[in-house]
């Protein structure tokens, strides 16, 4: 009996330290987003969505910056989707088994785990310093970089959990590899291919510090993918740093919205998978 009760007051103690260190970290995630929460709404209104960063001590907006921010995300995303799509399904349709596969998963561990200023600093250094000005073109191959590893990974994972009897009843009707791919492969994984792509989404809408080395800013409205282009995280980083109250109210208001976006595309992106079956 002394062991089992000797056990037992062992599991009542790792359980308590278990739910306070969970209360302790979410204590502090329910006060970090209630700060933001609290300040940012107080700057919340149609001038946010209508006009563009203003000059210190002047009424204005982040409507540039939000324009700017939702240009270089979806063109990342477009340019790095369908280039980690296809490595992932090289990787789980075509060599699955071979020394090419290895090398890539490799390297694609290697910029999943990478600090995103990095990938800033490389982009920099083969396009910014070469082309002798800043620019929105730097800033999406930035975030493509970034979207490629995401992908690579959702693609390559969801496909290999498809079972081996569809492949082989597929193949087993004479389709093609490549019409077994698309017509069956994809079809089974939609929603897990979705999701990889919504979380893709997600990291990169909020990132800062690749844009510090390759859009930079602009304060003006600006859709010229050759030049310098606002976007909110940026714009929330220059903001919150500086010293007067109107810019450190747009930044309060700034982080509220970008949080509030991952935190959409994160619940969607739960939700898929959750209905994630196949048929």
């Amino acid at each position: 009996m002394s062991l089992y009760y000797k056990r037992r007051n062992v599991n009542a103690t790792a359980t308590m330290l278990c739910w306070g260190a969970a209360i302790f970290s979410l204590s502090w995630l329910v006060m970090i987003l209630g700060a933001l929460v609290f300040e940012g709404a107080k700057g919340l209104s149609l001038d946010v969505f209508t006009q563009n960063t203003p000059p210190p001590g002047s009424a204005g907006g982040l409507l540039n910056a939000m324009a700017g921010s939702l240009i270089m995300t979806v063109m990342g995303v477009v340019v790095g989707a369908p280039l980690g799509m296809l490595a992932g399904t090289y990787m789980a349709e075509y060599g699955r088994h071979s020394k090419l596969t290895v090398v890539i998963r490799f390297i694609n561990d290697i910029l999943l785990s990478a600090p995103s200023i990095v990938i800033g600093l490389f982009v920099y250094t083969v396009l910014v310093a070469r082309m002798g000005h800043f620019s929105a073109v730097a800033g999406v191959a930035a975030l493509s970089i970034l979207v490629i590893p995401i992908v690579l990974r959702t693609t390559e994972d969801m496909l290999l959990l498809l079972p081996g009897s569809l492949r082989e009843a597929a193949s087993a009707l004479g389709l093609p590899r490549s019409y077994l791919i698309q017509r069956v492969a994809y079809r089974a994984a939609k929603s897990g291919l979705v999701t990889g792509l919504l979380l893709a989404v997600a990291r990169v809408s909020g990132e800062t510090a690749p844009l510090l080395f390759t859009s930079l800013n602009n304060q003006f409205w600006s859709l010229d993918l050759n030049a310098p282009m606002a976007s909110l995280p940026v714009v929330i980083f220059q903001f919150a740093l500086s010293p007067y109250k109107d810019w450190q109210q747009l930044a309060w208001t700034g982080a509220l919205l970008v949080t509030a976006t991952v935190l959409v595309l994160s619940i969607i992106a739960r939700a898929l998978s959750r209905q994630r079956t196949y048929k």
